[in-house]
């Protein structure tokens, strides 16, 4: 059995992706085949090299990479309503949206942020049976204390916080994302309403999945939070939002990441970063946090939001 799993990746984010693939690697069972596919724009090729050294002693571990068209990612463009946690533009959060159509030999799908570490055998994830399920993914544990970005999902996408998922982990029915023509529904909402989305890729996932999500263990996709204890043996941690243990310390499940760390190439050069990182910066990024949910005050009036959408046209999206 070949379980397809599948990154998007810009060349910036090599070393966190390493640690990710060295955590993956690591527990993989050697009766399973597994192939890692780096969904990229501008990756190295001294980087491609980096990641591919790592599955060089495991025979049933095959690294690859896809480069992304500019044409195929066209329509998206560089514009105010598709940017990132309210500062930024990224064209890869959109990348994972395309792994069904680009890759039509498989039916099933794997998609993980690079933020991540495995604790568990992919395997049994993508073992995980999803039915008529468009996907299977975790409750967003990260925003359920969250007070702006729970009345943003109640106020702008008109949506249950609790049934509200995290992107970083996509369990993909990829032969109903065809059959269902989910890219041609995602080009459509976003020529045809322009919506202002505070998580753009994670948006539009919940609205057209709404109803057709298989909510998994949040073992799967556990993310640091302060507000609730760690989970025991988690499978899979995301370190999600700005808190990353390679930018702060005595952050939530940060030994699980340093442990794989040291076993690759990039731990010094990690250490560093955080050793490097300033006050200064970690303030930033907590204002980054707040930036981000400034969105919610404006997109709630917008009388195109996805709330005032439904309502007027009295359809499911």
């Amino acid at each position: 059995m070949t379980i397809p799993v599948f990154y998007s990746i810009s060349d910036d984010f090599t070393k966190y992706a390493a640690v990710s693939l060295q955590s993956l690697i690591k527990k993989t069972n050697p009766e399973n085949d597994y192939t890692v596919y780096f969904l990229n724009q501008d990756l190295s090729d001294k980087h491609k090299k980096d990641l591919a050294a790592l599955a060089n002693d495991h025979s049933n571990v095959h690294v690859e990479f896809f480069h992304i068209d500019d044409e195929l990612v066209k329509p998206i463009q560089n514009r105010k309503e598709n940017y990132l946690r309210a500062d930024f533009f990224t064209m890869s959060i959109f990348y994972r949206l395309f792994i069904p159509e680009l890759f039509p030999q498989y039916d099933k799908a794997i998609y993980i942020d690079s933020d991540t570490v495995l604790n568990d055998d992919i395997a049994k994830l993508y073992d995980i049976e999803l039915g008529d399920h468009l996907f299977g993914a975790c409750t967003d544990a990260s925003i359920q204390y969250v007070d702006k970005m729970l009345k943003y999902i109640r106020n702008v996408l008109a949506l249950d916080p609790k049934k509200y998922i995290n992107s970083g982990m996509l369990l993909m029915n990829s032969k109903a994302f065809r059959d269902k023509h989910f890219i041609d529904k995602f080009y459509d909402l976003l020529e045809k309403y322009h919506f202002d989305c505070i998580a753009p890729d994670q948006d539009y996932l919940n609205e057209i999945g709404d109803k057709s999500i298989l909510h998994l263990d949040p073992r799967w996709d556990a993310m640091p939070n302060e507000n609730t204890p760690e989970i025991e043996n988690p499978g899979l941690i995301h370190y999600n939002l700005f808190f990353k243990p390679w930018h702060f310390t005595n952050v939530q499940y940060e030994d699980y990441f340093w442990k794989n760390a040291k076993e690759t190439k990039f731990y010094e050069e990690l250490k560093a970063e955080l050793d490097n990182y300033s006050d200064e910066e970690r303030q930033e990024d907590r204002q980054k946090l707040n930036h981000m949910l400034e969105k919610e005050d404006y997109t709630e009036k917008d009388p195109n939001n996805w709330a005032h959408v439904k309502e007027r046209e009295i359809v499911s999206l």
